[in-house]
């Protein structure tokens, strides 16, 4: 007696919009983008599968949320970079093929490549690289993904002299699938996702600049040659960011500031401001300027110390949630530890707590030109952009909770003119949200975050979300500048703080609260 087969169950697909589309079976993502257009179709570079990118030709067997990837798409443009930076790997074996690949990823603006080879890369070899990528894409190979047992990867990669690759493969967990992908003859160990062939990447994307870089970010091992590229969904994007780049050459601020003879910076303090006459006089004339909007806003300037004892930062919280990024140092003959400022918050509260206050005396509103210091990773310091001493010109307004949304809306305007006037017209509002690690219940945070929405609703703003970017302490409301060539910089913050008055023992009662203003 013949069986026949048990037939398929059929499988729905719900779109981004929540339209739905039924597939008698199991469908992959190439077929589903042609079920919807053939626009659609020849754009697709990957497919969402509840959230997780995957390749086209992956084959989707159960029900499921998809959403198809193209290059318009933050997503998709990510993509092609780490395509482009398999066409690199590619390219560079293919001219030099005593070289060794390691790793590859996509970064902000493109990716990069680490190799290992005894011959230095030169400048030169960019543009031959450059040139055998374009050569590739042309070739339009398509990305073939395939899945090796272990042994069998660890024993290709030895043969063929990538040891880097066959360590990958010995560190990755007992059970882990083990994706490599093809295009033309070069195989390489990957995640995945990938577009589902070069040509996609099209010619947006050019090679940058070398480095070096230790394996695994480890001085103890060897250092590879890092190549830089930078990758975007047109051409045209590209002459747009490396004119940018051209643009922002010629306004660096480390030069200017070089060559006008207004400040240095060297080695000996790291992230630290040698200001000159002419720079220092600068400075103070914007100090000054501030002043002149801060006082007839009813803000009372004061000052705290730098070095305060560890136990304060305790209390506060910001020893346990802010410490790696303090420095801190032994007083009191070794018994005693204390930190050097990074913000003025718990200097303020002290002033505050001196003497007894009423409602009738809140708002208050303190100011200070706060020299703060934070121990800034190295790799992240830019000029006096992001550095490690800076001056704060910080402020916190103590008031009661029915207070609160007028104090943030004044603030917003108060901010908001100091911009006009030094000539930002053009600012980026953004509500930093409570983030997973944080201090105080949710009933604070819902406060919180329901008054500083208010103050933007009542002052006019347009703002974004930015779910999980809040301080531990509480929710803040960002100012994104946009400077002459459109970078943005984050530089004021308006802070709501239900949480200090309450550790520091500062309020008038459990209806106190804070904000804090830069």
């Amino acid at each position: 007696m013949a069986v026949s087969p048990a037939a398929e169950s059929p499988i729905t697909l719900t779109l981004p919009d929540g339209a739905t589309r039924v597939f008698e079976g199991p469908v992959t993502g190439a077929a589903v983008a042609a079920s919807i257009g053939a626009g659609l179709a020849k754009a697709a570079l990957a497919i969402k599968i509840d959230g997780q990118m995957r390749d086209l030709s992956r084959v989707i067997d159960r029900d499921a949320r998809i959403a198809i990837v193209t290059r318009e798409q933050p997503e998709g443009i990510e993509l092609l970079r780490h395509d482009a930076a398999h066409v690199m790997a590619q390219a560079v074996k293919t001219l030099f093929p005593e070289t060794q690949v390691t790793i590859g990823p996509s970064i902000d603006t493109g990716f990069y490549y680490d190799f290992a080879r005894d011959q230095p890369f030169a400048l030169d070899d960019l543009a031959k690289i450059e040139e055998k990528m374009r050569e590739i894409v042309r070739a339009d190979q398509p990305f073939v993904r395939e899945e090796w047992p272990r042994d069998q990867a660890i024993a290709y990669f030895e043969n063929v002299g990538e040891h880097y690759k066959a360590e990958i493969i010995r560190d990755l967990p007992e059970g882990e699938i083990i994706s490599i992908y093809r295009q033309g003859e070069f195989l390489d160990l990957c995640l995945g996702p990938h577009a589902p062939s070069t040509g996609k990447i099209g010619m947006g994307f050019k090679l940058t600049k070398l480095a070096g870089a230790y394996w695994r970010g480890d001085s103890r091992n060897p250092m590879l040659q890092r190549v830089y590229g930078t990758a975007w969904a047109s051409e045209k994007e590209l002459a747009q960011y490396l004119f940018q780049l051209e643009e922002a050459e010629k306004r660096d601020h480390r030069r200017i500031g070089r060559e006008l003879d207004l400040f240095h910076l060297q080695e000996e303090a790291p992230g630290q401001v040698f200001w000159h006459p002419k720079g220092w006089t600068m400075f103070r004339i914007l100090e000054n300027f501030i002043r002149s909007r801060l006082e007839p806003a009813g803000y009372d300037e004061v000052k705290t110390p730098q070095l305060v004892d560890q136990s304060l930062f305790k209390a506060s919280g910001h020893w346990d949630m802010y410490g790696a990024n303090m420095f801190k140092v032994e007083h009191d003959e070794g018994a005693r530890v204390a930190g050097i400022k990074p913000m003025n918050c718990p200097g303020h509260v002290q002033i505050f707590r001196q003497g007894l206050k009423s409602y009738r005396d809140l708002p208050l509103r303190y100011s200070e030109f706060g020299a703060c210091h934070r121990n800034e990773p190295s790799g992240a310091l830019h000029g006096i952009m992001r550095v490690r001493a800076f001056t704060q010109d910080d402020a916190h307004i103590f008031c009661t909770e029915d207070q609160v949304v007028s104090e943030c809306e004044a603030y917003i305007r108060l901010q908001l003119g100091v911009y006009k006037a030094l000539g930002f017209d053009k600012i980026d509002v953004k509500l930093a949200l409570r983030p997973d690690e944080r201090y105080g219940t949710d009933a604070i945070w819902d406060r919180a975050e329901g008054s500083l929405r208010s103050a933007l609703d009542r002052a006019g703003l347009p703002y974004t979300d930015l779910p999980g970017e809040g301080a531990f302490y509480g929710p803040k409301i960002e100012f994104h500048l946009h400077d002459a060539i459109g970078r943005t910089w984050q530089c004021g913050t308006l802070q709501f703080d239900g949480v200090l008055p309450e550790r520091l023992d500062a309020a008038i009662s459990a209806r106190m609260a804070s904000a804090t203003a830069r």
